[in-house]
């Protein structure tokens, strides 16, 4: 019986579609160049609790959230491997925080596990973006604590968008920017007269970083929801109808592909 299990077991692994799918991969990334590829990706990661009511019916919506933490797992190595530098992940919005909460306490349980994971990687530098202050205390903490020991980590960054709303964002950095030119001790009125665009840039979330080459949604939604919504002005989206956790690297495949065929005009 254990014999017998163990071929089941082989046989499994045997995925004449999963081989196909590997051949067409590698032919897809082999004819796209360096230069053609994204520098920071921004994956709005959409479908975990519809995937979950579908594949786990009766089961809680937390299978579904596990199921999506590992698919973006997945999803930054498969990022790594094309030496993309950036990678963003939006896992909770200021909206999603007013569910109930019998639902959103497990999704901050997977969110705390997901950053741990990502920070063991041992390689990848995980930052957290969003409005920490509005989790509880002992979330917040865990989040700052992965990113305080990735930080001098000298591989890809990894955002974990939590937390996050585009407008929030928004606020955080006027708020961060008048308080540090009344620092300064400038008025309102030399601020006005000084303003530019790097300014308020420099006090966002992921300062520093370059904008969002490629953003990625899932699940056939078409709408940017108020994600990163001063960093994507020039970005390149790519809607996929599959829901997150059957996201597979051939549709990420499919996305590097379709841009690298863009043509980027940012306006000119």
């Amino acid at each position: 019986m254990a014999r017998a299990h163990r071929w089941r077991e082989l046989l499994s692994r045997i995925n004449p579609a999963g081989l196909l799918y590997s051949s067409y991969e590698h032919v897809v990334l082999s004819d796209i160049r360096r230069e053609q590829l994204p520098r920071h990706v921004a994956v709005m990661a959409d479908g975990n609790r519809r995937w979950a009511r579908a594949n786990a019916p009766g089961e809680p919506l937390e299978v579904g959230y596990r199921a999506g933490a590992q698919r973006l797992v997945d999803f930054c190595e498969w990022c790594d491997e094309a030496h993309i530098q950036v990678v963003t992940l939006w896992v909770l919005s200021t909206d999603n925080i007013k569910r109930d909460a019998a639902e959103v306490g497990p999704l901050l349980h997977v969110i705390t596990d997901l950053a741990e994971t990502l920070a063991d990687h041992g390689d990848w530098r995980v930052q957290c973006v969003g409005a920490l202050d509005l989790l509880p205390d002992d979330v917040a903490e865990s989040l700052r604590t992965v990113a305080e020991r990735t930080s001098d980590q000298p591989g890809m960054v990894v955002n974990i968008a939590v937390s996050y709303g585009g407008r929030h964002e928004l606020r955080d950095a006027v708020r961060s920017l008048l308080a540090e030119q009344a620092a300064a001790g400038a008025t309102l009125a030399e601020l006005a007269e000084s303003l530019e665009i790097e300014h308020i840039a420099d006090h966002l979330y992921t300062a520093g970083q370059p904008d969002p080459d490629l953003v990625i949604r899932t699940s056939g939604e078409q709408r940017l929801g108020g994600f990163l919504l001063w960093q994507s002005v020039h970005s390149e989206f790519y809607f996929c109808d599959a829901l997150w956790p059957d996201f597979r690297r051939v549709d990420f495949v499919r996305a590097l592909r379709a841009f690298a065929q863009r043509e980027r005009r940012f306006g000119r």
